[in-house]
């Protein structure tokens, strides 16, 4: 029997922790107002943003989310991110730390502005 995942991103937050609820709506209000022209989909079990490239895309875990706007999209931002625990290409947020509203917003506005920057036709 094959099980079947969530095929939007709204599925995709109301199958996640309860806990971390509130932080996945929050989060997917700001990149939803950042790019609200963007594709939402989910691809291999996420949620991405889409615009033809990627832009960013977000998971929920036990006790945390990250949120990814892959290495490059994080880079000008290593000074504010120092505070934070991150990985190569995520910023990964408890959810029993308020989320940072303005921080995730100037990363993926930055992002944004440098994927439709790009004149290459390649997805990441």
């Amino acid at each position: 029997m094959t099980r079947k995942g969530p095929t939007t991103i709204a599925e995709y937050i109301r199958a996640a922790p309860r806990e971390g609820q509130p932080h996945l709506r929050r989060l997917y209000a700001i990149l939803k107002s950042v790019a609200p022209e963007a594709e939402e989909a989910i691809k291999w079990g996420t949620p991405f943003f889409v615009e033809p490239r990627f832009l960013f895309a977000f998971s929920a875990h036990k006790a945390h989310l990250n949120f990814a706007p892959t290495a490059a999209g994080l880079e000008p931002f290593l000074k504010e991110l120092e505070e934070h625990t991150t990985t190569k290409g995520t910023l990964q947020i408890p959810y029993t730390k308020p989320l940072p509203e303005d921080l995730v917003r100037k990363i993926a506005e930055c992002r944004l502005r440098d994927v439709r920057a790009r004149k290459d036709d390649a997805f990441w």
